[in-house]
């Protein structure tokens, strides 16, 4: 087992500044070269002091960004257009990338794919309700206006 400070958040194993223990496999084949960890050291013990310094910093200007952006998500339905057949049954299904991408041409934001959670496939037009997690503390709903492509 190797012990690691995580640079960045990882999901399901923690958040930037934290220390933890994993398999060294883990460590040392996608950790380490992705840069999402260091190895722990007893001076790397005063580099987590400073990352969590910087972290809570952020977090506080990020949890303000991140209420606005769910007040505007939460306003209005956005509109995903995507090839369907005459009874309005989609050719595949409607994927958070593709929400993703319609969130930001719809002019509220950037947001990272991996936060959004469908819940069910979506493979018909309609209306959906979807989550998107901005924030730890944040989590926006999303009203999906799913119609069928020109």
């Amino acid at each position: 087992m190797a012990k690691i400070i995580l640079t960045q958040e990882v999901t399901g194993l923690g958040a930037a500044g934290d220390i933890v223990t994993v398999k060294n496999g883990y460590a040392r084949n996608y950790l380490l070269p992705r840069g999402f960890a260091v190895s722990w050291t007893v001076g790397g013990e005063k580099q987590v002091e400073s990352i969590r310094a910087a972290r809570a910093a952020r977090a506080k200007a990020s949890l303000e960004e991140a209420q606005e952006t769910a007040a505007k998500l939460s306003a209005r339905p956005i509109v995903v257009a995507h090839k369907a057949g005459a009874d309005g049954r989609l050719f595949g299904s409607v994927k958070a990338d593709a929400i993703a991408d319609a969130i930001e041409e719809a002019g509220l934001g950037t947001i990272d794919k991996r936060t959004i959670h469908l819940g069910s496939a979506i493979k018909r037009t309609g209306e959906y309700q979807v989550t998107a997690r901005l924030h730890e503390d944040v989590v926006a709903n999303v009203t999906l206006d799913v119609v069928a492509a020109a």
